[in-house]
């Protein structure tokens, strides 16, 4: 992995002073012209240059998206918004942390400091903070515009808790304030960490169905994807693609694994008040490819059509093809891009070779 001296999210800055001074590193200074490629793919019946690109997490902006872009990301999140402004938890949001070997899905408790090395894995907390839609609407139309021929950004979305009626209405009305921006793909994120690693919105199916549909009445025009956390077993995932089917376009996984992540003294790195973070990077590949081995299993089991997004620990342009070769229809990088804006140039790349 190529490690720069600046990551694009600078993780010893607030979520607030990111969003307003980022991106860092080379991201800063992206080149005018985005680098194209030959080679074209079909995702989600949409012609893309190479189906690889940046998660929900740090392209906080539409600057962050045009960096992403430029340097060959061509599919790319805008960071998860709502339907009112909502804040981040305070500093430390992103911590390297050191476990040993790979991290199991299991609450592991780990060591986490500022030491950020390769092979880098991170937890985050940021409590998935929104501005007010009157602030990303406009911002977020711009990321869009900035797409070229190839390049889309996906609109990733989360309903809270007391904002509407009902969770489910309050999804629906964060798609259509997504729609409006033209967004071309949609993505529903039922997998946030902060809401606690048992407590997860992808683990109540009854309630995902409902969100689902009330979200494709909302807007049924537009592809829709499900970002998911991992399912250790087939039969804990089953009953969901089941409902499913026809519903949604494609699922995204997976978001993180939960963790304890601890400093040298054993105390809560993230303060006493956030035992617990999501982890990304390098620990959870094993997690991310497992999870896109089983959803390729069985959308073949059940004969459904959706589109399969891995996400976890990529940082080499050997990652991606593994994750291809998983079935994915689509491959991204959170973790592994921010330390190396080049990652998306090194794939095509390798590819071209």
């Amino acid at each position: 992995m190529q490690n720069t001296t600046v990551p694009f999210y600078d993780p010893l800055l607030s979520y607030e002073d990111n969003y307003e001074q980022g991106p860092f590193g080379a991201f800063e200074h992206a080149p005018a012209t985005p680098v194209n490629t030959l080679h074209t793919s079909r995702f989600l019946n949409l012609e893309v240059n190479l189906p690889f690109g940046i998660p929900a997490g740090p392209l906080l902006n539409a600057k962050f998206v045009k960096a992403a872009f430029a340097y060959g990301f061509d599919l790319c999140v805008y960071k998860t918004v709502r339907t009112k402004a909502h804040k981040s938890h305070p500093l430390p949001n992103v911590l390297s942390i050191h476990p040993q070997g790979k991290l199991s899905a299991n609450l592991d408790t780990v060591l986490a400091d500022k030491n950020y090395t390769s092979p880098i894995s991170i937890t985050n907390s940021f409590g998935v903070p929104s501005f007010d839609p009157e602030v990303w609407q406009s911002d977020m139309a711009e990321a869009v515009s900035a797409a070229q021929q190839g390049q889309y950004v996906i609109g990733s979305f989360q309903g809270t808790p007391g904002n509407s009626s009902s969770i489910e209405q309050d999804y629906a009305l964060a798609a259509r304030l997504v729609n409006e921006t033209g967004a071309p793909i949609l993505e529903a994120n039922l997998s946030c960490p902060n809401e606690g690693a048992n407590k997860l919105l992808c683990f109540d199916f009854d309630k995902v169905e409902r969100l689902a549909k009330e979200i494709k009445n909302a807007v049924p025009d537009k592809p829709l994807l499900l970002k998911l956390a991992y399912f250790a077993n087939d039969n804990d995932v089953l009953p969901l693609l089941q409902k499913l089917d026809g519903v949604v376009d494609g699922y995204s996984t997976i978001n993180t694994l939960s963790a304890y992540p601890v400093d040298e003294h054993g105390q809560p790195a993230l303060g006493q008040n956030r035992p617990s973070g999501g982890v990304c990077g390098d620990a959870i590949r094993w997690a991310g490819l497992d999870m896109v081995q089983r959803l390729c299993r069985l959308r073949q089991q059940l004969n459904h059509h959706f589109s399969i997004v891995g996400v976890g620990g990529v940082s080499t342009a050997d990652h991606y093809q593994q994750y291809r070769a998983a079935g994915a229809d689509a491959v991204m990088s959170a973790t592994g891009a921010m330390w190396n804006p080049h990652l998306a140039l090194e794939i095509k790349q390798s590819i071209n070779q």
